[in-house]
């Protein structure tokens, strides 16, 4: 008896184990898809540019600078290794606003003028070229798209 309950038991658990990739295989999340989220810096900061925060990722290190005048804030950006990010060459792939959309962001249609708020996600994705970083800004209850570039 005590030989049928721990096969039934064993049994049981290979069966729950066999379906967890099917479980992450159907996730809303596409794949390649992340969402770093970030503080916003607060006022009363030295004019130039000062850090935001940082994220040590296989792409590199990635940092979300801004830039203060006055001892406000002016704009947020982002750059990989201490370096701007490339340009988009085109349209970002549809893929990339799948994923912005998985993570609750706004679609990167056009990139607002504006980049400052109250909290910043860096949105990464990639297709089977390149990977793509996108800054985003919440504002009055909404995400705003500012920037993309490729790492």
């Amino acid at each position: 008896m005590l030989r049928f309950a721990a096969f039934a038991a064993l049994a049981t658990a290979s069966l729950a184990l066999s379906a967890l990739p099917n479980a992450w295989a159907n996730s809303s999340d596409p794949a390649g898809c992340a969402a770093l989220a970030f503080r916003a810096v607060g006022p009363g900061l030295a004019d130039g540019e000062q850090d935001a925060g940082f994220y040590k990722s296989h792409l590199g290190k990635i940092e979300v600078l801004v830039l203060v005048k006055s001892g406000a804030v002016q704009n947020y950006f982002v750059q990989i290794n201490g370096k701007a990010l490339a340009p988009v060459p085109g349209d970002l792939p549809g893929g990339i606003a799948a994923c912005a959309k998985a993570k609750r962001l706004a679609p990167p249609s056009s990139p607002d003028s504006v980049c400052t708020g109250d909290r910043l996600v860096v949105l990464i994705g990639h297709d089977s070229e390149r990977h793509y970083v996108l800054l985003y800004v919440h504002r009055g209850d909404v995400w705003h798209f500012c920037s993309a570039g490729i790492a």
